[in-house]
């Protein structure tokens, strides 16, 4: 809005609460209205040192998506009467959490005319058993009355039945004609996490892997290769950045936190040669052995960066050719993929979507209206185009849960990542506009490494929408990873709580925060991680609530302990603690590698992005400073600094063992830091300034794997390791 209008609007807030009562302003409604909405009007800038309000535009704008009827602040009053109303007469919440070992209290609000009689409750579990009662609705003891415009309603407590299974069960409640549903997740209080395991792993992007057979780019095999070789050295985990699916086409994304999809993997990782078609494919052979495809693949095999428009162009022109012979006859796999089509039916409408993306070759908000609706039908697209996408997507799944079986089967596991967001012209977003905040991005206020704060520039997903269709997609997606994974990480683990909502048109740190559910959050991670024998960390990085923490520890979710974050709050002496229930690391793929660190790269890339001042710059260099004598002090005081102490590779080695003999859960080794990497894989806030994303590793696996700087410290780390868990 521009500012005049600010003005004008600040002015008649001004002018109101001289001439009416507080309680009657649209400033106060407005405020009422945030609150019934769950927007938080303020947060504390740690930058600047004050609490920064947001102002009346970025609340209305706020709230609008949110679905609030108001165009300007006039229409709040209104507005905030019809929300309270509408909560009143709202029965039951949509979602009722059950922990396990206690009784569930269901709340139930009436007009108090109707709070007598019988009510029915039927609980129908997830097994499919039913179990029914009856009660008065008189005998059930009344929690509140109160009075909503001129009506009078009563909240009654209903208890639920003791001892439920775990699970997701549905609750209906009928009084007379009236019936109300909830979703009952009965849920362990805590998620899966093996009991007294110590591990540690190693860290790199897939892209980034490379090996003497790859294409340019790692795939499965590859990452396959890398599971056992870290499995040889007694490691008991591999993480890489997500992989899911991408678009590589039009529109062009290749990040990996803004997938097409968190419900289906990236074709671009599919080893083509592991297909079981390629057995009766001749002319994808020829094609594979073909001068000018040999010629093509030693060029990218020789690219210093990852091509993903090239490379995937080139795996494209074999998986149609495998497709083509897959789709033409009749035979086992074409049966079990019926089967697998006819229960992920959502499968289909991905290719379709997929190949109707093609056909425009624009994001789908620029498609015609009855296929930006999410109707298509068949002309919208090439056949040929879905069955491709079709066989790619299953090859994918195919490669990457055979992986994650032999993984969890035999070790080391698969440490995946689920990102906070999707990219707005992918898929989810289309299919499942309705859990989505259209108009709104994701993002975070300013901190000491984004002192103007960040626009992820993807939607968020809707509170109350999401709690409505019973996180049915959130569910999906994370039942999606942990098929395959054996820890998963959270991206921005906050937002179970609360997220930071930029409206278009503002800098990022004018955003506010928006509340979810956190306890129906937890109930569905904790399940599904017992479910799944998966271990559960949280990304905790950035400004952090004082209630997140204790909330991850309370649920078994694992914190993430990642030393530049750590030094920024506390002294050094205390980083020999981290939390036993913690993922500890000395980077992560958004900052520099320890080396880099070690010389203040990262804050030259902020006085060249122009996010710090020369002189902000200088004073953050003279903590750093600061910061590296005492570590190397407390270094070499504690034994973990072997050699001289200006030695990157020493100081490397000694925050390593010191990490290996604490007590968190798992150590995670950022491969590069091993061989003293400088550059970093990400370069949060660039785009096009920075090659993000596509930095391939300096040593392919078949040189780093007998690189002694290499293979020593994870000796060393398995040994520090193995002395931990006797303690």
């Amino acid at each position: 809005m521009p500012r005049p209008q600010r003005s004008a609007i600040l002015g008649a807030i001004s002018l109101n609460l001289t001439r009416t009562r507080p309680e009657e302003t649209p400033v106060h409604s407005l405020h009422q209205l945030t609150r019934l909405y769950g927007v938080e009007t303020a947060y504390f800038d740690i930058v600047a040192q004050r609490r920064r309000q947001a102002t009346p535009e970025v609340l209305l704008a706020v709230l609008r998506a949110l679905g609030a009827p108001v165009e300007k602040l006039a229409d709040a009053p209104a507005a905030a009467r019809a929300r309270r109303l509408a909560r009143w007469q709202r029965a039951v919440e949509p979602v009722t959490v059950a922990w396990e070992g206690t009784s569930a209290i269901l709340k139930l609000r009436l007009p108090a005319q109707r709070a007598r009689g019988r009510l029915a409750c039927r609980l129908e579990l997830e097994s499919g058993e039913t179990r029914k009662w009856t009660c008065a609705l008189e005998e059930l003891p009344t929690l509140a009355a109160t009075e909503i415009e001129g009506a009078r309603y009563l909240t009654k407590k209903i208890e639920l039945p003791a001892k439920l299974p775990l699970g997701y069960h549905r609750l209906a409640l009928t009084i007379g004609r009236k019936r109300f549903e909830t979703l009952v997740i009965a849920a362990p209080v805590r998620a899966f996490a093996p009991r007294g395991r110590r591990s540690w792993g190693v860290f790199l992007p897939l892209y980034s892997l490379r090996t003497l057979g790859s294409w340019g780019a790692g795939d499965f095999t590859d990452l396959e290769a890398l599971l056992d070789w870290v499995g040889g050295l007694g490691g008991g985990m591999v993480g890489t950045v997500p992989l899911l699916s991408a678009m590589l086409d039009e529109p062009f994304e290749p990040s990996p936190y803004a997938p097409a999809s968190r419900l289906f993997w990236n074709e671009f990782f599919v080893d083509v040669t592991r297909a079981p078609e390629m057995a009766h494919a001749p002319k994808a052979k020829a094609l594979l052995n073909s001068a000018e495809f040999r010629a093509e693949l030693d060029e990218l095999r020789a690219e210093p960066l990852v091509d993903y428009r090239r490379g995937m162009s080139l795996k494209r022109e074999v998986l149609r050719e495998l497709a083509r012979v897959f789709f033409a006859g009749d035979s086992k796999r074409r049966r079990a993929f019926a089967r697998v089509l006819k229960a992920e039916p959502r499968l289909d409408d991905y290719a379709r979507f997929r190949a109707a993306g093609e056909r425009w070759a624009v994001g789908w908000r620029e498609w015609p209206a009855r296929q930006r609706e999410g109707r298509l039908r068949a002309g919208d697209y090439e056949e040929e185009s879905r069955r491709y996408h079709l066989y790619a997507q299953w090859l994918a799944q195919e490669q990457l849960e055979a992986l994650g079986k032999k993984a969890r089967a035999d070790g080391p596991g698969l440490y995946l990542d689920l990102p906070l967001g999707t990219h707005p012209d992918g898929y989810d977003v289309w299919r499942e506009r309705g859990v989505f905040l259209h108009g709104l991005a994701a993002g975070a206020p300013p901190d000491s490494f984004f002192v103007k704060g960040q626009n992820w520039g993807f939607p968020p997903l809707h509170p109350e929408r999401l709690r409505a269709q019973s996180y049915r997609y959130f569910i999906a997606c994370l039942r999606h990873h942990l098929r395959v994974a054996s820890a998963l990480r959270i991206d921005h683990v906050m937002s179970l709580h609360h997220l930071f909502m930029i409206p278009p048109g503002v800098p990022a740190y004018e955003g506010t925060y928006v509340r979810y559910r956190p306890e129906e959050f937890y109930a569905i991670l904790a399940l599904e991680s017992q479910r799944h024998k998966a271990l559960i960390v949280g990304e905790d990085l950035g400004t952090v609530p004082p209630y997140v923490r204790p909330a991850l520890a309370r649920h078994g979710i694992q914190r993430s302990w990642v030393l530049p974050f750590e030094m920024e709050f506390a002294p050094p002496a205390k980083l020999v603690t981290p939390h036993a229930d913690s993922a500890a690391s000395l980077n992560t793929h958004d900052l520099r590698p320890l080396h880099g660190f070690w010389q203040g790269l990262d804050l030259q890339d902020r006085l060249e992005m122009r996010l710090m001042e020369p002189h902000e710059v200088e004073h953050e260099r003279g903590k750093r400073d600061a910061f590296k004598h005492t570590l190397v002090e407390f270094l070499a005081r504690a034994g973990w600094l072997e050699g001289e102490a200006g030695d990157p590779g020493a100081i490397l080695r000694g925050c390593l063992k010191f990490l290996a003999a604490g007590p968190a859960r798992l150590v995670l080794v950022n491969l590069e830091d091993l061989w003293l990497e400088t550059e970093q894989q990400n370069t949060p806030g660039t785009r096009t300034e920075r090659p993000n994303w596509r930095r391939r590793a300096r040593y392919a696996l078949e040189a780093f794997c007998q690189m002694p700087a290499v293979t020593d410290t994870l000796r060393e780390i398995q040994r520090q390791r193995a002395r931990a868990k006797k303690k």
